[in-house]
């Protein structure tokens, strides 16, 4: 993990109204507390040996910015490889709609040309149009509408040819 996904994760904690969330992983564990008085975040790294499983787990009630995702079986992360995945670039809500009242932006089938909007994500009140960096076809639409989504997390897979 890199100093921006942890300056984003520090926001994404700030904004959620969660007071304190540690999130542990094979090679470091963060604590992130924000404070009531002053809106301080305070943000605590710690390596830690490794073969500690990943557990991430909030001490306030809110939304953790971890998903997990299920396991694939082995003959469709094959049949994947041929596809190019399109990665979240931030962390916050997904939405395949411009609005609740409109059409998605993409289906599975769809033709897509670099530069058409795949979906928003909402992350600190903001509404980013995520645009496509490859032309195809959509092939698989990874997560569900209106979902919290981690920084490079895949939301869908593009056939190239």
């Amino acid at each position: 993990m890199d100093i921006k996904e942890i300056q984003s994760l520090i926001k994404f904690v700030a904004k959620s109204g969660a007071t304190e969330v540690k999130l542990e992983m094979d090679d470091f564990k963060i604590t992130i507390k924000t404070g009531t008085e002053g809106g301080t975040e305070t943000a605590y790294i710690q390596q830690i040996p490794v073969g500690n499983p990943a557990v991430a787990q909030p001490v306030a009630p809110a939304a953790t910015p971890t998903a997990e995702m299920p396991a694939a079986p082995a003959q469709e992360n094959a049949d994947n490889d041929k596809y190019i995945t399109v990665k979240s670039p931030i962390i916050g809500t997904f939405y395949r709609k411009p609005s609740p009242d409109k059409a998605p932006f993409v289906e599975v089938g769809s033709d897509i040309k670099q530069g058409d909007v795949l979906c928003v994500i909402e992350a600190m009140k903001l509404f980013n149009e995520i645009e496509s960096e490859v032309s195809g076809k959509i092939v698989k639409v990874l997560v569900d509408d209106s979902s919290p989504v981690e920084f490079d997390q895949p939301l869908f897979l593009v056939d190239p040819s």
